[in-house]
């Protein structure tokens, strides 16, 4: 079963990244160590007035905080993004909207 992430900022602005049957998944916990490091280092802010922060919202807020262009160039950074949302939701298929703000 192949892996899939969109990346969607606006409806004719879509970024697929696809992988094999077997990706080279990081795991769940590197993943996470990930998400928080990008996090922290593009400055982002939280969502939720809480202050609380999930993994969708991570998700949501990297893409946005770290721009298209790196969705666009389809480079290492943006494949690890898709590989870090795979294996942080434990999905096949992820679908993170920036201009909807939904992670499905």
């Amino acid at each position: 079963m192949p892996y899939t992430v969109i990346v969607s900022f606006a409806r004719d602005r879509e970024y697929e990244f696809r992988f094999p049957d077997s990706p080279a998944l990081p795991t769940r916990d590197e993943a996470q160590r990930w998400l928080d490091q990008e996090w922290s280092d593009l400055d982002c802010a939280p969502i939720n007035p809480l202050g609380k922060v999930l993994t969708l919202d991570k998700l949501l807020s990297i893409a946005r905080y770290a721009g298209e262009k790196r969705f666009s160039d389809g480079g290492e950074w943006a494949q690890r993004y898709a590989r870090a949302a795979l294996a942080a939701l434990g999905r096949n298929t992820v679908r993170v909207d920036i201009a909807e703000h939904v992670v499905g």
